[in-house]
């Protein structure tokens, strides 16, 4: 059950380390803080919609992977006790 645990928390870690970054790099859609550091005055042909898709379907998808790590992390310390 500890090598159980260890591998969860080492997922867990990882993929918040990896959400954080996937998330900030979203674009942003006005009046937020993207726009205070000068996210407004870039171009909208910048940007792919093909790319801001397959960026949206990474971090659901890592986000999920994230969810599922903190329940089955609870799990394991709930049988544990």
């Amino acid at each position: 059950m500890n090598a159980l645990r260890i591998t969860l928390m080492v997922l867990l870690v990882l993929t918040s380390l990896l959400l954080v970054p996937l998330v900030l790099l979203h674009k942003g859609r006005g009046g937020g803080l993207s726009d205070m550091f000068g996210g407004g005055i870039t171009s909208n042909a910048a940007s792919s919609g093909v790319a801001e898709r397959n960026l949206n379907r990474i971090t659901v998808g890592v986000a999920v992977v994230w969810a599922v790590m903190i329940v089955l992390l609870g799990l394991v310390e709930r049988v544990s006790q």
